[in-house]
């Protein structure tokens, strides 16, 4: 499959490091849509050798991504190809502290080590790149550190399904949420919720756990949806088994990777932050 091809500006390609970050900086104004806020916030750096990037950083810090589904079309389709020159990301590093998505603050620290791509030259004077896919033969190292603090989960997840909900004429008056650890890659979730329809008024509790064994296998068991109010209970049970039965699953996370990318390690610590580590080759 080939990938998109993404515009840098006039050919030819950058010969320093300041002049692909500031068009990285462009192609990144390009690319944000309406629901992306502070991007003049964001931190590019990179150095270049040959057709090699040596190393790339982003700082996204401050940076809010909303929930607007609009994204530009920013790819670039020449008339014709002149030139293809492979190059390597030899190092990419992003970090934020925090961005915001969603009104949800994430801190976040994430490297790969080489990541593959052509520089392309059309027709029309232009250049791009073509991000290449890893394979088994040029695979992909690297690490990410994803946090959020508890607080701010519960308030988000409110929020959320608080529209969600009116949007059906149901009003949730409260939400609690509780996220325990149960070893470094298990854990229990509850939902204790308070809703209101009208004269009906009542407590509904979700509860699941989700646990990733050695082989990076994903399961998400024991979802259960349960309320003590008979009537809530009874509409309940149009969805409960279809609810669970969806929810005890399993997912193989190694899997669902593309070739030249393999999960090595995950983590989950669970206290005042939710913290999410993996690690890949």
């Amino acid at each position: 499959m080939t990938s998109p091809l993404l515009p840098l500006g006039p050919a030819p390609r950058p010969a320093t490091g300041d002049d692909l970050a500031a068009r990285i900086r462009v192609l990144g104004a390009r690319a944000a849509g309406p629901g992306v806020v502070g991007l003049e916030r964001a931190r590019v750096t990179t150095e270049l050798d040959g057709a090699d990037v040596a190393s790339a950083v982003l700082d996204l810090t401050g940076v809010a991504f909303g929930v607007s589904q609009h994204r530009p079309d920013v790819t670039w389709s020449p008339a014709a190809v002149t030139s293809r020159v492979p190059g390597t990301v030899r190092r990419l590093r992003v970090d934020a502290h925090p961005l915001t998505a969603v009104d949800l603050p994430v801190d976040v620290t994430a490297e790969a080590e080489g990541l593959r791509f052509v520089w392309v030259e059309g027709s029309d004077g232009q250049v791009g790149f073509e991000p290449l896919d890893p394979d088994d033969a040029h695979p992909v190292a690297g690490h990410a550190r994803v946090a959020v603090p508890r607080a701010g989960l519960v308030a988000t997840v409110h929020g959320l399904l608080a529209v969600s909900l009116q949007s059906q004429g149901i009003q949730l008056s409260d939400l609690d949420v509780q996220l325990d650890s149960r070893g470094p890659r298990a854990a229990g979730l509850r939902i204790d919720a308070k809703i209101r329809k009208g004269f009906l008024s009542a407590a509904v509790t979700a509860t699941a756990s989700a646990s990733v064994d050695d082989a990076m296998v994903l399961a998400v068991g024991d979802v259960q949806i349960s309320s003590g109010n008979p009537l809530v209970a009874a509409m309940l049970g149009a969805v409960r088994g279809r609810v669970e039965a969806a929810g005890n699953r399993k997912i193989d996370l190694a899997a669902a990777l593309p070739q030249g990318v393999r999960l090595s390690d995950v983590r989950l610590d669970v206290g005042e932050e939710l913290v999410i580590t993996a690690r890949l080759g």
